[in-house]
């Protein structure tokens, strides 16, 4: 199955067999543990639960503790599922590695949660333009009408409409990248680019959709 679970470790650069210097997302990927298996049969689906990250049993509720017993499993921090071919196959207690699912070339979608930039007005959020900067205008940076017709009276917010509020801190996933490396011995997956989210955070690495569908 082409699906692991990793930490990000930051950015550096590697070169290829022409000389080249290549721009990197570093990963940390320590074997993810197959939490549990979905069938068509009983679930109507099919995919494998990943869990990774050590946690101490008592953080866990008694009844997710007593799931995990019954299905010989430890705990795991990090618990994420992936609906790719082949996770049938495996099976629970068992140890995904990151040379089991990547190998250098193969094209890949990353998820993660993108860094959280705070309250932010509609010019850094959405782009907008700003007023004139002379003293008699009083508008500058503000947001402007809210372009409501509605008819009767007394105007409303449209659903969607760009305003001011929390920037960034979202699901991100960037399509097609492609692998560089995989060093096993230090569980470290190298793919080309930059993925979503700050250095350390959880990031989810699957075969590409595109790839899946033939597109690529």
């Amino acid at each position: 199955m082409k699906g692991i679970m990793g930490i990000k470790l930051g950015m550096t650069q590697v070169f290829d067999e022409e000389g080249r210097a290549v721009p990197v997302t570093v990963l940390h990927v320590e074997p993810n543990q197959v939490m549990r298996i979905r069938t068509q049969d009983r679930d109507g689906y099919e995919a494998a639960q990943l869990g990774v990250g050590a946690i101490k049993d008592r953080k866990v509720a008694y009844q997710q503790r007593q799931d995990y017993k019954a299905r010989g499993v430890n705990p795991a921090r990090y618990v994420k599922e992936f609906r790719l071919a082949g996770a049938t196959a495996l099976e629970p207690g068992q140890f995904v590695k990151v040379e089991d699912a990547f190998e250098p070339g193969d094209v890949v979608d990353v998820t993660g949660t993108s860094k959280g930039k705070g309250f932010a007005g509609v010019i850094k959020r959405w782009g907008f333009h700003r007023g004139p900067t002379t003293h008699g205008s009083k508008y500058h940076r503000r947001v402007g009408s809210l372009g409501s017709r509605t008819s009767g009276g007394g105007g409303r917010v449209h659903p969607g409409r760009k305003l001011p509020g929390r920037m960034g801190h979202k699901r991100v996933t960037t399509l097609s990248l492609k692998v560089v490396r995989v060093d096993a011995d230090r569980n470290l997956l190298l793919i080309k680019g930059a993925v979503p989210g700050p250095k350390g955070s959880l990031v989810m690495v699957r075969e590409s959709i595109r790839k899946r569908k033939g597109a690529v």
